[in-house]
């Protein structure tokens, strides 16, 4: 059995400016964390893109030939 930690037993304090002041700069360091991605270039994110509709066209094509063969054998089985 573990005890409470001082960070489990804190209570609720009321807002102080410091806490407003870091609400106010999340959108600053927001824009500062999308300048350190790494941004794919035009050609890898075509490439990708291409492969993601490619893996989602056969995964359907899969699936709904699975459904039509299932549908299939019901309709032979219970007619």
């Amino acid at each position: 059995m573990t005890s409470p930690t001082s960070e489990d037993t804190e209570t609720a304090s009321p807002q102080t400016s410091a806490e407003t002041g870091r609400r106010g700069g999340f959108l600053a360091a927001t824009f500062e964390e999308l300048k350190l991605v790494v941004w794919p270039s035009r050609q890898q994110l075509f490439s990708e893109s291409v492969a993601v509709i490619l893996m989602v066209s056969l995964s359907a094509a899969a699936i709904s030939a699975l459904s039509r063969f299932y549908a299939w054998a019901a309709s032979q089985v219970f007619l």
